[in-house]
């Protein structure tokens, strides 16, 4: 399957970029040492293959997932082999007491990556998962450089969000926090980040959904109103190494997409996907008859889809990148932008933010409202609107 043809492209981003700056990269790679938080995910082993790929002294690989670590493995060891630097992984929840134990025990890292991250709106929908969403998105960033400020730790990498630029939903806005928290410390610990597009078939995304539900013999569902710009896994991964290696002090990292050539809604990728499978999409009125028409067809030529006009809590019918006050300069690269960032010294939403998360920790009483009023009292640029509905109610 022809991915960039899928998502509406003819080309693949950062070719030209990687060409220029490839060697400065292997360079810089080879003679250090890279702690990857979060790396078995899609993102995390994308960015991991880049780095082992350019033999780098020491490349460790934090991930909750066992089994996504190992298949990490066998896939660095069946392509690329081996390298003469120190490799492992490590099955670590990166919020847990051991990881901060082992974190402290590790001698310097010189990059710290962290791709863990809380990524679904659907995950703000309960008070328990949300905060859990707040201690991965925000709290374990904290915790890991309380403990990388004083190991001499040349660059802190975090991967952000598009939805972090003016946020709809609370996890665009704890990943706006995550920037800001960052922002206050960066006369500690220098940070980049990077703010990009869904990554096309990444775990747990529509786009991965559509493999599932074709394995399973189910119908497709998508929205039908809601545009976004998509990248590919290895795409993403070269925006975060750049972001981390060249990325100045407080630099956030975005891609030069266009919204009149790459935004394409999830109907329109539905219907492609079934092409380039040989099938042709028939379209149903309703999730009953979508899911009715595979069990009294046997034609497996057309497959039902269900499209429809969303109406779930934090959704935003467009994507961007940044805000009209931020900083940008767009020469450096071919295909990505920079936003300058300068210290927020007299932003305090986020000490307010924590201080409060705290107190409610420790009363052991909290509910989702209490947590998105906290949200929307801290982030003026938070323009938040509850449905009530969200995605786990819906096919």
């Amino acid at each position: 399957m022809d991915l960039l043809k899928l998502v509406g492209r003819d080309r693949e981003i950062l070719q030209e970029d990687f060409a220029i700056h490839n060697t400065s990269l292997t360079a810089e790679v080879q003679k250090s040492r890279f702690l990857v938080i979060g790396g078995a995910g899609s993102i995390g082993q994308a960015v991991v293959k880049e780095l082992f790929a350019r033999n780098p002294q020491t490349l460790y690989v934090v991930d909750i997932s066992e089994n996504n670590l190992v298949e990490l493995v066998r896939d660095l060891r069946s392509s690329i082999g081996y390298i003469a630097g120190d490799f492992q992984v490590f099955a670590l929840d990166a919020g847990s007491e051991h990881f901060f134990k082992w974190l402290e025990n590790c001698e310097q890292f010189d990059y710290v990556l962290n791709l863990s991250a809380l990524k679904h709106v659907r995950s703000e929908k309960d008070a328990y998962t949300l905060m859990r969403l707040i201690d991965v998105n925000i709290i374990n960033v904290k915790s890991c450089l309380d403990i990388l400020q004083d190991k001499g730790c040349k660059k802190y990498f975090a991967v952000s969000t598009d939805k972090a630029a003016n946020p709809a939903n609370l996890m665009g806005a704890s990943k706006f926090l995550m920037e800001r928290y960052l922002l206050n410390n960066s006369d500690k610990i220098e940070f980049s980040s990077a703010r990009f597009a869904n990554v096309a078939f990444s775990d747990g995304s529509l786009l991965h959904g559509f493999d599932q539900r074709i394995l399973k013999r189910q119908p497709l569902s998508a929205p039908n109103d809601v545009r976004r710009y998509f990248i590919t896994p290895k795409e993403a991964g070269r925006i975060c190494l750049l972001s981390c290696i060249q990325g100045g002090n407080r630099d956030i990292y975005f891609p030069k997409l266009s919204k009149k050539l790459h935004e394409i809604t999830f109907a329109e990728i539905a219907i492609r996907y079934l092409e380039a499978k040989d099938k042709v999409a028939y379209i149903c009125k309703s999730e009953n008859e979508a899911r009715e028409y595979l069990s009294l067809n046997q034609d497996l030529k057309n497959w039902p889809c269900y499209f429809f006009k969303t109406d779930t809590t934090g959704e935003k019918d467009f994507e961007e990148f940044f805000t009209k006050n931020e900083k940008l300069q767009m020469e450096k690269y071919v295909d990505l932008g920079v936003i300058k960032n300068t210290v927020s010294k007299y932003d305090n939403c986020v000490d307010v933010f924590l201080t409060q998360i705290y107190e409610m920790r420790k009363s052991k009483s909290y509910s989702r409202e209490d947590l998105t009023l906290l949200f929307t009292n801290v982030i003026n640029q938070l323009e938040y609107k509850d449905t009530g509905k969200f995605l786990d109610g819906k096919m």
